[in-house]
């Protein structure tokens, strides 16, 4: 299947859907499914009042049950304690640090028998730019939904440090966003798949989101018209056709009823086009406080013209367009679906964008096309812009009602996180398909503790593993455990290492019991890593290390865990005191 076709099957399979079968993927009304709950309320869980912190704000934290006995708040980055105070009751405030684009983790902690427990844990981020490390979550249900419901999404999108939000599908038409005009929006309308959207949801979900610092992007195409567009203003010099001569536009073909329209392909580069939708995306701005567009794309289309003949090379087409969308509205950010990497290089990446963004397809189905696009993406961008991949995990699993396979997702996550990325995959529900509504597969209790480590410690180490560098291949060896450079292979440890400032990063990806490479996983087969304790390793060092420690999502909360190691020349041994999926190792100069 191409890039192209796989791009939209995102709307195929809402038709798909409508007709049952996909064994209705949209219901939210399924017997054990809560598509809006992440945590375990079982567990105790540390909370903030916002996704993320600009430098001098107070945070609140609170739990969300009590904890008795003599227990310590500590505060530290990377492997620093900041500060330290004891626990007295169930919340507490702390001013974040000056310092800005830094995160850190927070835990509760407490000694018992001569030894640190650790309870609890979050991390906290203090940017005062979302899009300096982007945590991008969707949102895809605009009914008429109350408060209540709007808020619990937003929290649980909020503890996970989700800091934007793409709103999917939510637009009347792809060349006329929003319902009416600025001055008379309509104050409900039917979105491309006939399902009903509100603008006081719209308004709500706004609202709730900026409360906690996360920001709103309103998805819509770079170039889509539908079938009454002539009506709207749109002129046919405006559009992309498949043949010199302006016989046939360029379409993505719909099934109608289910659909308002076939989907016709604009030339992204056409100034009278760009201006067209610009003015409408102006009154998307002035009715709804948006606070960014997030443009999407169709892949390659093919051999394409202009109304006069002219050859379009679309990809080139997509950086004018962005520059035209920030001239137009220069205080909103923007970020535009590279599909497959399609535009990417010269184009996307070289635009006004405020981070990269990736939907990953075919051939790029294994770990290390994950890494490779990221780390290409970097070089693009010269290191300014960081990525964000749509990758969908389980991807044939999700047809049917069932569960995310956890080693999976952890793997893909870890793999992501670890070269610096992260992940769409978090809204209502988790995302197992491009049409984003299908919820057809959930997260077990396992799943849903383990991502919020995971989170914690994307956010915790930020500015080890989202803020420059340089990745190398460090010399590391075991007598205990099978390791392999990366992209590693079945049966090993992947290592991978990188250098930032006076630290060696080096990550261990547990492919040992991995029964493949490849991170869709599409059935839902990939197999659970078995912990590893107490491996030895020695590390070849390049200077005298003066401290060492490990940090993991799978094990101690996420705390980092001091290393006791001795040196003799540029051999550095220790003991590794467990891996499950990811460790990170931090050697310090």
């Amino acid at each position: 299947m191409t890039t192209t076709i796989h791009t939209r099957m995102k709307l195929l399979a809402c038709y798909l859907l409508l007709t049952g079968f996909l064994m209705a993927g949209c219901r939210k009304d399924r017997p054990g499914n809560d598509p809006i709950t992440y945590g375990n309320s079982f567990a105790l869980t540390v909370y903030t009042d916002k996704a993320m912190y600009k430098p001098g704000d107070v945070i609140q934290f609170s739990l969300n049950k009590p904890l008795a006995g003599n227990i310590k708040i500590r505060y530290r980055h990377l492997g620093e304690t900041i500060s330290e105070a004891s626990l007295s009751g169930n919340s507490w405030s702390w001013t974040a640090p000056a310092a800005d684009y830094t995160g850190y983790m927070v835990d509760l902690y407490e000694q018992l028998d001569g030894k640190e427990k650790i309870h609890a844990s979050i991390g906290v981020d203090v940017s005062s730019d979302w899009s300096r490390f982007p945590r991008y979550g969707f949102l895809t249900n605009f009914g008429q939904l109350g408060t209540d419901e709007v808020n619990k999404v937003i929290k649980n999108l909020a503890r996970h440090h989700i800091n934007g939000l793409q709103y999917y599908d939510w637009l009347y038409k792809h060349h006329w966003p929003m319902a009416g005009t600025a001055a008379a929006p309509q104050s409900n309308w039917k979105e491309i798949a006939n399902k009903d959207v509100y603008l006081s949801t719209l308004k709500q979900y706004i609202s709730a989101g900026h409360a906690q610092n996360m920001r709103s992007m309103f998805y819509n195409l770079a170039f889509g018209a539908l079938n009454d567009a002539a009506a709207d203003g749109v002129a046919e010099e405006w559009y992309a056709y498949k043949d010199a001569s302006h016989g046939t536009k360029d379409k993505h073909d719909l099934p109608e009823p289910f659909f308002k329209s076939d989907i016709y392909v604009l030339d992204a580069g056409n100034t009278g086009w760009q201006n067209y939708i610009a003015a409408k995306n102006a009154d998307v701005y002035a009715t709804l406080d948006f606070d960014g567009y997030h443009v999407d794309a169709l892949g390659d289309r093919g051999n394409l013209y202009t109304f006069n003949g002219q050859s379009i090379n679309q990809a080139a087409t997509f950086k004018p367009f962005l520059e035209a969308m920030k001239n137009a509205a220069p205080s909103k950010k923007l970020v535009m679906n590279a599909v497959n990497q399609y535009g990417q290089q010269a184009s996307i990446s070289k635009s006004p964008v405020d981070f990269l963004y990736t939907e990953v397809w075919g051939p790029n189905e294994r770990f290390e096309d994950l890494a490779t696009i990221i780390t290409n993406n970097d070089f693009y961008s010269s290191n300014t812009k960081r990525t964000v991949l749509a990758a969908y995990i389980n991807y044939a699993k999700a047809d049917n009602p069932g569960y995310f396979n956890t080693p999976a997702v952890l793997l893909a996550d870890a793999v992501i996180f670890a070269f610096g990325g992260s992940h769409l995959e978090l809204g209502e529900h988790m995302l197992g398909k491009e049409y984003f509504p299908n919820n057809n597969l959930q997260m077990s209790d396992e799943l849903k503790s383990a991502l919020l480590r995971y989170y914690d410690f994307l956010v915790a180490y930020e500015n080890l593993l989202r803020d420059g560098g340089s990745f190398n291949q460090p010399a590391l060896t075991s007598t205990s455990l099978p390791l392999s450079a990366w992209p590693g292979a079945t049966g090993r440890v992947a290592v991978q290492g990188k250098t930032v400032g006076n630290r060696q990063v080096v990550h261990l990806f547990n492919f040992s019991n991995a029964n493949s490479l490849n991170w869709r996983d599409t059935d839902g087969t990939q197999a659970k890593p078995a912990v590893i304790e107490n491996a030895a390793m020695q590390f070849t060092a390049t200077g005298t290390v003066k401290k060492a420690w490990v940090a993991s999502p799978d094990s101690n909360n996420g705390v980092a865990i001091p290393l006791t190691f001795t040196q003799t020349g540029n051999a550095v041994s220790f003991t590794l005191p467990s891996l499950q999926y990811w460790d990170m190792l931090v050697f310090e100069y």
